[in-house]
């Protein structure tokens, strides 16, 4: 090994390691809202419809953020955005915890939303970008996706153990303060040219919006995007509300939920994405409809528990591996592509748990959380036509 490949390798693990960071902080800003709204419903005195209102408003926001910045990321590249990002972020924990009203709730979501959406947008182009071939690309997808899973278990499990101790403020201040480590890697460190070296033409997005493919992927993650967000958000809830655990013991069964998921990435990044991520996503989109029906049966908290982790192992894959087969068909658009697909699927984040809380409101919160299995088996369709999509262009091509 040379030291012109020496030194490529150093400069792609410590850009890989930036994304990383960087979807730490994405991973905050998902589990956020479902790890503190027990204790910020009780304080500030809303309902179930007004928290589907903040679900809403903030992917509101990650979805402008995020069709915005595709385009963006193709032409200029990635380092600002993620150097900025963060700061969204961090300044959105510090509203949170000085919060006094309901009302005051909504500017902090808007900045959790535009930060959170550029830090996803971005590490998941950068990292898409820094390896070649499907394989690769879904490997490298999916162990990032373990430090999204860091930092969504990062705030229910320090709120479990640490909130009689250091008190709410201090575990979003401490979140805050870690929130930033992305722009001081991003600011020290060179990024790769842009993909493209013009801007990127209207006619050239309208085409790839077209493309059957980019429509099946988009709307799989509209139903993907939707579960993540209801389950992140409401599973806390859902806990206290209909089976009267303390906010703690749901904190913990939360942080065991995203536990799961980083776990699955880990394991399943490195056997079963070797035979195909096609099989993968099918196989995990029955495992989450599985694990909720169980969840909705459960007489108990074990039972209920139990099935939380089997949630969260079984939706961990769906996401990167689907973002994957996306980069690898769309290398040269990378950007622009995952701005079509992730604002598609943050739709789905945006809707559907606005649904669910209006469904819970009126119904009860195990009625409201029926999407989710309606929402797997959607996935579990549309997974069946990329793939028979996919086969056709192979067959095309030969």
């Amino acid at each position: 090994m040379n030291d012109t490949t020496v030194k490529l390798c150093v400069r792609v693990g410590w850009l890989t390691a930036s994304a990383y960071a960087g979807m730490f902080g994405f991973g905050v800003v998902m589990a956020l809202l479902g790890a503190v709204l027990p204790l910020l419903s009780t304080r500030l005195h809303f309902d179930l419809s007004q928290a589907g209102n903040l679900f809403l408003a903030m992917n509101a926001a990650m979805l402008a953020t995020t069709l915005a910045l595709g385009p963006c990321l193709d032409r200029f590249g990635h380092k600002w955005p993620l150097a900025s990002a963060p700061l969204f972020v961090s300044g959105a924990l510090a509203l949170i915890a000085n919060v006094s009203r309901f009302e005051g709730l909504v500017p902090a979501v808007i900045l959790l939303g535009i930060g959170g959406g550029a830090l996803n947008q971005t590490t998941n182009t950068l990292v898409a970008d820094l390896y070649e071939g499907a394989h690769k690309k879904s490997v490298a997808l999916n162990l990032l996706g373990v430090f999204f899973g860091f930092g969504a278990l990062f705030v229910p499990f320090t709120i479990g153990a640490l909130v009689r101790t250091l008190g709410f403020a201090s575990i979003l201040y401490l979140a805050a303060g870690v929130s930033l480590l992305p722009t001081a890697m991003s600011l020290a460190l060179s990024f790769p040219l842009p993909r493209q070296s013009g801007e990127v033409p209207l006619s050239t997005i309208l085409r790839l919006v077209r493309q059957p493919l980019v429509l099946i992927f988009s709307f799989l993650l509209f139903f993907e995007s939707g579960n993540e967000f209801i389950l992140g958000g409401y599973i806390s809830t859902y806990l206290t509300r209909h089976l009267g655990t303390t906010v703690s013991t749901a904190s913990y069964l939360l942080a065991g939920y995203w536990g799961a998921l980083m776990f699955a990435r880990i394991v399943l990044s490195w056997t079963v994405l070797r035979k195909g991520g096609e099989k993968l996503i099918l196989g995990s989109a029955l495992g989450v409809a599985a694990a909720i029906a169980l969840m909705l049966a459960a007489p108990s908290v074990p039972l209920a528990g139990l099935a939380i982790l089997l949630a969260g192992f079984s939706i961990a894959t769906i996401f990167p591996t689907v973002l994957g087969m996306a980069g690898a068909a769309y290398a040269g658009h990378a950007g622009t592509v995952f701005g079509i697909l992730i604002g598609i699927g943050l739709t789905g984040g945006m809707t559907l748990p606005w649904l669910t809380g209006k469904l819970s409101e009126r119904y009860g919160i195990g009625s409201g959380l029926l999407i989710v299995i309606a929402n797997a088996l959607g996935v579990f369709a549309l997974q069946l036509c990329a793939g028979r999509t996919l086969k056709r262009s192979s067959t095309n091509e030969a």
